[in-house]
């Protein structure tokens, strides 16, 4: 008989142990299919996080305040700041390097090799635009006091002059040739047509003090049409609010990404308001309860038959999107639009 209450604790402690064991992979098997819909292969984990460029918190900040009664009126499938289609946008960091063979002596001319790395674009993103920034210290920087002016080429290079060998005239393709009077801090070129076949770019003869040089991004504008396609679908219906508090409507519902240990690679916001939807659908059917046909029926039937028909449920009839600033999972600093976030009406379906 002594052995009982520790037998009963052991099944017991064994049983939890299971159970958490059971929770613990249907949890991670739930955050890894919701990584999966938010464009993630795995949990981001950002190792040296890079500041935020302002431009993508211009925009962030811009949809944070935009009244909730106008998120739907506004084109969640289209950048209105740059005037293109598109719902994601990314920041890729240059990851090449200078060359230092050849540059001349009496010049402090560089040349350098720019590198990004597209192959984080899914499968079924369409590119809308790509916007090539090179940065530098001084605003309206004179290259010399003697008239001479600041010269920059940029050429589109092959992948083989990227791996240190040397590169060939018929190797490399110019696309631009500009000179500057006054250098300012930053330059900005559209690459929109090159992007899409290549992600290799050299600087050359770009001739001015070299600690006015700062760095160079790519910043890409992608358009998810699948995504897209769907949420215009959705917005075709608008349903009145629900008022009455017995039945089935909205219930608040905040979600904060700390709780769920997303803090460290979501860069904001630090949550959000969800909802989620609880309450009856009893017979009859009001038009405040945003019911269908089919419900409307199915509540005449459970009330003949309550046991053999269940009545509808409550669920989510409109959703209103976000927009999440976060660090994907090589370090990019990526501004997303997604759908069907927040719970706005409920409905008995």
């Amino acid at each position: 008989m002594g052995l009982l209450p520790t037998h009963t604790s052991f099944r017991a402690g064994l049983a939890w142990a299971l159970l958490s064991v059971v929770l613990g992979m249907d949890l991670s098997l739930q955050e890894s299919l919701l990584l999966k819909s938010l464009g993630l292969s795995a949990k981001p984990s950002p190792k040296t996080p890079v500041p935020v460029p302002s431009v993508l918190w211009r925009i962030f900040q811009k949809r944070k305040t935009l009244p909730s009664t106008n998120k739907d009126l506004a084109d969640a499938c289209r950048v209105e700041e740059f005037n293109v289609p598109g719902n994601i946008i990314r920041v890729f960091a240059d990851q090449g390097h200078f060359l230092h063979n050849g540059q001349p002596q009496r010049l402090l001319c560089l040349q350098k090799r720019l590198y990004f790395n597209l192959s984080v674009l899914e499968e079924g993103e369409h590119l809308t635009m790509a916007q090539l920034e090179i940065k530098f210290s001084h605003n309206s920087y004179h290259t010399s006091s003697q008239g001479q002016v600041f010269e920059l080429r940029l050429y589109q290079t092959s992948q083989l002059s990227l791996r240190g060998m040397p590169s060939h005239e018929h190797g490399r393709k110019l696309l631009v040739e500009q000179s500057f009077a006054q250098l300012h801090k930053s330059l900005h070129f559209n690459l929109s047509g090159v992007a899409k076949d290549s992600a290799s770019w050299g600087l050359q003869s770009l001739c001015a003090s070299i600690d006015s040089f700062l760095d160079t991004s790519l910043l890409v504008v992608t358009l998810s049409q699948q995504q897209c396609k769907a949420s215009r679908r959705r917005r075709s219906a608008h349903y009145p609010p629900i008022t009455p508090s017995n039945l089935c409507k909205p219930r608040r519902l905040y979600i904060s990404f700390s709780d769920v240990g997303w803090e460290n690679w979501i860069i904001a916001p630090q949550g959000y308001m969800a909802n989620y939807c609880l309450g009856e659908c009893p017979f009859p059917l009001t038009a405040e309860l945003n019911s269908t046909n089919h419900a409307i029926l199915q509540t005449m039937v459970h009330s003949l038959d309550p046991e053999g028909t269940p009545q509808p449920c409550c669920v989510p009839v409109r959703l209103s999107p976000i927009s999440i600033l976060y660090y994907d999972n090589n370090d990019n600093v990526v501004l997303r639009h997604y759908e069907d976030m927040v719970v706005d009406e409920c409905g008995c379906r």
